[in-house]
C-alpha cells in the first residue's frame, strides 16, 4: 500500500500542474515562468520543474524566440478524442424527460445528416392525444421548427433544398425569398418555431444545440397539438427548448 504521505504529495503535484494548465488557459497568451508562478502561487523553481514536465509530454509548448509558455496541441488531441466520444443522445435524454415533464408535451432530438435533420431520440407526450416522430424519420427541412433550425444553422443544407419547395399546409413557406427572411430571423433569435406549417394542427419550435466550432451538433425540439401548444405555451416552450440546447451545448464543450 503507497503511504499516506506519499499520496498526498502526489497529488499536491498534480494539482500544481493541473493549476499550470489553467493558468495558461487564462492567460490567452504565452506566459513567462515568473508570471506563471505569481498565477499559480508557487516558487518559480518548482513552476519550472513543472513547465519541463509538461512540455516533456506536449501538454505545454515553449517559444523559441521568447522562451514564454503555452499550451500544447496534445491537449487538442485529448479535447478532440473526448468530443468524438460524447454520447450527444445519452447527454440529451434527461433534458427531454425535463421538457416534457414541464410542458406536457412531445420533446425531440434531431441530428444533422446529408442536409436533413433525422430524429435520433423523443420522450412522447403523456397526453392521449400527442405528437409522435418515429426514429429515424428525416423533419421536412422548409415546414417544421426543427428543419428550419437545421437551414438556418447549417451552410450547407439550404443549398440542398429543391427549387420549388412542396406546400403542406396554407402556412407552409414556398417563396424562397420568404424563406431566407425567415432563417435570418431563426438566427437572430436562436429558435424556430413552425405554426401549422406541416399539419394544420401541429405547432413546434426547436432550438440549436453548437458544438465547440459553433457548428450545428443537434437539434432540440418541441411539438404537440394547436390547441394545447398556442402562442403562450409555445413561447414557454421555446425557452425551455433554448436551455435546453444551450446545457446540452456546454456539455459537448461549446464555449
Amino acid at each position: 500500500m503507497v503511504p499516506h504521505h506519499t499520496s498526498s504529495r502526489t497529488l499536491g503535484s498534480v494539482e500544481k500542474a493541473i493549476a499550470v494548465l489553467e493558468a495558461l488557459a487564462a492567460g490567452g497568451e504565452a506566459l513567462g515562468t515568473n508570471e506563471i508562478a505569481r498565477r499559480v502561487g508557487v516558487n518559480a523553481s518548482t513552476t519550472s520543474r513543472l513547465l519541463a514536465t509538461l512540455v516533456a509530454a506536449g501538454y505545454v509548448e515553449r517559444e523559441p524566440a521568447s522562451g514564454r509558455f503555452r499550451l500544447g496541441v496534445r491537449l487538442l488531441q485529448l479535447g478532440t478524442h473526448v468530443l468524438a466520444h460524447l454520447d450527444v443522445r445519452r447527454l440529451a435524454r434527461p433534458l427531454l424527460v425535463e421538457i416534457e415533464e414541464a410542458t406536457g408535451e412531445t420533446a425531440t432530438l434531431s441530428l444533422p445528416a446529408g442536409g436533413e435533420a433525422v430524429t435520433v431520440d423523443y420522450v412522447p407526450s403523456r397526453s392521449a392525444v400527442r405528437s409522435v416522430t418515429p426514429i429515424g424519420r428525416p423533419s421536412i427541412a422548409h415546414a417544421t421548427a426543427v428543419g428550419k433550425v437545421m437551414l438556418a444553422f447549417d451552410a450547407g443544407a439550404r443549398a440542398l433544398l429543391p427549387a420549388v419547395l412542396e406546400r403542406f399546409t396554407p402556412a407552409t413557406i414556398v417563396d424562397a425569398a420568404a424563406l431566407d427572411e425567415a432563417l435570418a430571423q431563426v438566427r437572430a433569435a436562436g429558435r424556430a418555431v413552425a405554426v401549422g406549417e406541416r399539419e394544420p394542427d401541429l405547432n413546434a419550435v426547436a432550438a440549436p444545440v453548437l458544438d465547440h466550432t459553433d457548428g450545428l451538433a443537434a437539434i432540440i425540439g418541441v411539438q404537440g397539438p394547436r390547441g394545447r401548444l398556442d402562442d403562450v405555451e409555445l413561447e414557454r416552450a421555446a425557452a425551455l427548448a433554448i436551455d435546453a440546447a444551450a446545457r446540452l451545448s456546454r456539455a459537448i464543450g461549446h464555449a
